[in-house]
């Protein structure tokens, strides 16, 4: 917890300190009240002045409202604090988690990366909030109500201890039964936002598989497992209420029956002291109990606090593995050159590509193709730096891309994946997406060569059209060729398309590759195909099989000397084409 407050601004600090004042000062007004009582209490019985008696009411008033307005200031205080505590959090999570690369994302998952940007976050400020307050009035209030008390009635002091002694082992009993809880409900939580974001996203293959009932099972399951375990502490720290409520009662009721005892067996004189007493320990007893009250709901909010601290420390602390580099270099000449590049996954037994070696020029159009899980999307995705070579070299323009600063990297490169991703916004605003001041001219030309003018067209607003998150109201050619837009409309060095074309039919991705020579000519392209027909063109084509190179050249003569490529060809081309 105290890692998560290091950063604290110099204002945020004051306000602290400002808080901690005011608190003080609320306790002293508060424990003065029960001595304001008893002097009034004295004044009645002993027929004194109603001019004095006035007076020790307006005291008792004046410090009610003192202590009123205390607590509001301490209040707001506590609440900025929260909340400003909360926003720059947020934001350094947020933050980190655009820097963190796929291995780093893969081991905490989405879901939780989630749920460790809202709920845990929410955890840590709402012990901020009251916590603050509390975890400082409490003790102060209950050390000087106890000193206030000690030594002043045998009976009394003896009666207040007992019940003091009975709070503090409910509280320990009561941590010892839900802290052990509080610790996996996070993890509960997280395994059901993941449970949930998968029925969600795979909402159509869960219905052309008919398995609603499945995956509702699934579903209960985790529900049910959360909500027993959140159930369970809710039902013991309800218990504290009335054991409190019995508690404070007893003690009230103990000490006027003891009170009532001792001024029936003493003096007239004596009696008006007792009695006094009385007054003034009922008073202190229950602000003794309250402090104790203060102090389980700390105890409870505490541990669920601590539990979310830890987790966002681990994202916070996570060391990247994706280093920025520092060379910023202003314009790529487009060369790529693999230097015996192998690659593992991190916790991965085996390398998924081995010792891959070979130079791609400027201007050249290469494409990669070969089986499944062959790895060609692995091979394109370390260009990018999405993950580090495990070993050997990738260079751009004889300069190793772990050198270059990121943002100058990803300026150069126009990636398209092999999923089309669009974002919740226009059309326009999809294509500029790299390129925020790309002239409409650009536009154009992006939305023409992408083959996406036709059905743009079609559209009521055109290029205004909104895109739902995702592009779920647009196909999955559709978003193929407006992701293909949006990487010519940033105007790259080089290209990068990871099976871009899977969606498209034969003819449209003939005329998109086509137009796409024509007006990204002079430009470095990198294609990776499932289908032959895409890449049959290439200037060079890198046949890959189960992570290594098996053949490079053109179509024709990877046909004469790849057996893999020739297996590739004959199972999609037809004789004549092969021919």
């Amino acid at each position: 917890m105290l890692k998560l407050f290091k950063n604290l601004t110099k204002k945020e600090l004051l306000f602290i300190v400002i808080s901690i004042i005011f608190i003080v000062v609320q306790v002293l007004l508060d424990l003065k009240l029960p001595d304001y009582m008893s002097n009034i209490t004295e004044l009645v019985q002993t027929g004194g002045e109603a001019i004095n008696i006035l007076k020790e009411g307006l005291k008792m008033l004046f410090c009610a409202l003192a202590s009123l307005g205390t607590s509001f200031i301490v209040g707001y205080l506590a609440t900025y604090l929260a909340s400003s505590f909360g926003n720059k959090t947020r934001g350094k999570i947020y933050r980190k988690v655009l820097n963190l690369g796929q291995a780093e994302i893969k081991d905490f998952e989405v879901s939780s990366l989630i749920t460790r940007t809202t709920n845990d976050v929410g955890q840590v400020q709402m012990l901020i909030s009251f916590g603050l307050q509390a975890l400082i009035k409490a003790p102060i209030m209950a050390t000087l109500a106890i000193i206030k008390i000690a030594g002043k009635n045998f009976s009394f002091s003896l009666i207040t201890f007992i019940a003091v002694f009975i709070l503090l082992i409910l509280i320990i009993s009561l941590i010892l039964i839900v802290i052990p809880k509080f610790k996996i409900i996070q993890k509960l939580t997280d395994n059901l936002n993941k449970i949930t974001r998968e029925n969600l996203t795979g909402i159509r293959v869960i219905r052309a598989f008919n398995a609603e009932d499945y995956q509702n099972k699934k579903f209960e399951d985790a529900n049910n497992y959360l909500t027993n375990t959140i159930v369970f502490n809710q039902r013991v720290m309800g218990i504290m209420s009335p054991f409190m409520t019995f508690i404070t009662s007893s003690l009230t009721l103990a000490i006027y029956v003891v009170g009532a005892i001792l001024i029936n067996e003493a003096g007239v004189l004596d009696k008006i002291t007792i009695f006094s007493n009385m007054v003034v320990f009922s008073s202190y007893a229950m602000q003794v109990i309250m402090s104790f009250m203060m102090l389980i709901m700390i105890f409870l909010i505490y541990p669920r606090a601590s539990v979310s601290a830890k987790r966002v420390l681990e994202v916070l602390e996570r060391e990247i593995s994706i280093k920025d580099g520092k060379l910023s270099n202003g314009q790529f000449k487009g060369t790529i050159e693999f230097k015996n590049v192998s690659f593992k996954y991190p916790d991965a037994e085996e390398a998924i590509i081995h010792d891959i070696s070979f130079m791609v020029n400027q201007g050249e159009t290469v494409g990669i193709i070969g089986g499944t899980g062959s790895g060609k999307s692995t091979l394109v995705n370390l260009i990018v730096r999405f993950y580090d070579v495990t070993n050997g070299n990738i260079l751009i323009d004889g300069v190793d891309v772990r050198d270059y600063k990121l943002e100058s990297l990803y300026k150069k490169i126009g990636y398209v994946s092999q999923r089309a991703v669009l974002f919740s916004g226009t059309i326009k605003d999809n294509v500029i997406y790299g390129n925020k001041n790309v002239k409409d001219s650009r536009i154009d030309d992006a939305i023409r060569v992408s083959q996406s003018t036709e059905f743009v067209e079609k559209l009521d607003e055109g290029i205004n059209y909104h895109v739902a998150r995702s592009g779920t109201n647009l196909s999955g050619g559709q978003k193929q060729r407006l992701s293909v837009a949006r990487a010519i409309a940033k105007n790259p060095e080089i290209y990068i398309f990871d099976d871009t074309f899977s969606a498209l039919d034969n003819e449209t991705d003939l005329h998109l590759r086509r137009e796409l020579k024509e007006y990204t000519k002079g430009t470095t392209s990198i294609i990776v195909a499932s289908r032959i027909g895409t890449i049959i063109n290439a200037d060079k084509i890198i046949v890959l099989d189960q992570g290594r190179i098996v053949g490079i050249g053109t179509h024709k003569e990877l046909l004469m000397n790849s057996p893999v490529y020739k297996e590739i060809a004959i199972s999609q081309l037809s004789e004549e084409e092969l021919k």
